[in-house]
């Protein structure tokens, strides 16, 4: 009889799919050089103190949104995507996954 404790699967990182993504294409474009980690810092940290997000944050809901309108707002500003260019392809994808039978990949029509 083996006296190996059961392992159990690790909890998730993120609490939803799309947290991670934002996570990740951040991560790509400071990799890429579009910005640094310290300009990353500074202006995250900007938009949860004009949020009121003060308090500890779990990496939930509130901290992803803080986290991707920062992004969206460097973005902008690189003119890589304006304003009304992402709020264009959030919309685009709502419709997607709206559309989507549960279980079946979501695609973006273009």
């Amino acid at each position: 009889m083996s006296s190996c404790a059961e392992v159990s699967a690790p909890e998730p990182v993120f609490a939803e799919p799309w947290h991670a993504q934002v996570f990740a294409l951040t991560v790509h474009l400071n990799e890429a050089g579009r910005f640094s980690w310290a300009e990353w810092v500074e202006r995250f940290s900007a938009t949860l103190k004009r949020h009121g997000l003060s308090r500890e944050l779990d990496g939930g809901e509130d901290y992803f949104r803080a986290w991707l309108e920062t992004l969206e707002v460097f973005l902008a500003e690189q003119g890589v995507a304006s304003g009304a260019e992402a709020e264009q392809m959030r919309c685009r994808w709502e419709a997607a996954y709206l559309n989507t039978p549960h279980g079946e990949p979501v695609q973006i029509e273009y």
